[in-house]
């Protein structure tokens, strides 16, 4: 329930002074960006590379890349503002999976549930923020899909508990093309030197070096 409350958080953000209002602004959009490469980094990856070798893993991490650019240009091309919107889903219904998953097996879930109800607090305020600069529905039913979308926690960790616990490969799968869109999504959206207008390839720049770590991270592991 972070994320419709990080929206409602969005939806009374007016503090006085103004120039402390942007600060803050500022700020809960680097924790967001922080929180998002923490999932990258502690949970996705990690627990990802676990299951798969290291061409299998690579490829699922850059389909993951590739794919949400080409949903940032198909939603720029549309003028669809909600980027923000799937990067949040893009960590937030894998690690729910894999939460269900863990439960299943036996293992303790008290770590990725706190960092999930973490993450979704300034992604859900950064994301209404985004939809809500040129929602043409009523603010009001824009915090009812949040509060909606919120649902897709409990949901996705019942089936990873029911379904997927026996097959790790198909969640380290899913992780890894997860962390491949999110980090593209923090590069391309979040970091403020990166992104340039209608230009989607710069971000894949981090891609690459994200991938060359995780290669190596496997072969030193492997050893």
């Amino acid at each position: 329930m972070t994320m419709p409350a990080g929206a409602l958080l969005a939806f009374n953000d007016s503090i006085q002074p103004r120039w402390l209002e942007q600060e803050v602004r500022h700020g809960v959009i680097a924790l967001g960006a922080g929180a998002l490469i923490s999932a990258v980094a502690l949970v996705l990856v990690p627990d990802g590379v676990a299951h798969h070798n290291v061409v299998s893993a690579s490829l699922c991490f850059v389909t993951g890349a590739l794919a949400f650019m080409a949903l940032d240009i198909y939603l720029a091309r549309h003028q669809t503002p909600a980027s923000q919107l799937a990067a949040m889903l893009s960590d937030f219904i894998p690690e729910s999976l894999a939460l269900g998953t863990t439960a299943a097996m036996g293992g303790s879930t008290l770590l990725l549930g706190i960092l999930i109800a973490v993450q979704n607090l300034p992604e859900g305020f950064n994301a209404y923020r985004e939809m809500a600069s040129s929602e043409a529905s009523n603010p009001k039913r824009l915090m009812l899909k949040f509060t909606t979308l919120a649902l897709l926690g409990p949901l996705c960790a019942w089936a990873g508990y029911m379904w997927l616990a026996d097959y790790p490969a198909l969640i380290g799968g899913i992780m890894l093309f997860a962390a491949g869109g999110i980090l593209y999504s923090v590069f391309q959206d979040m970091a403020p030197q990166i992104p340039m207008e209608n230009k989607w390839l710069p971000p894949l720049g981090a891609i690459v070096g994200f991938l060359i770590g995780m290669i190596g991270f496997m072969l030193e592991s492997a050893h």
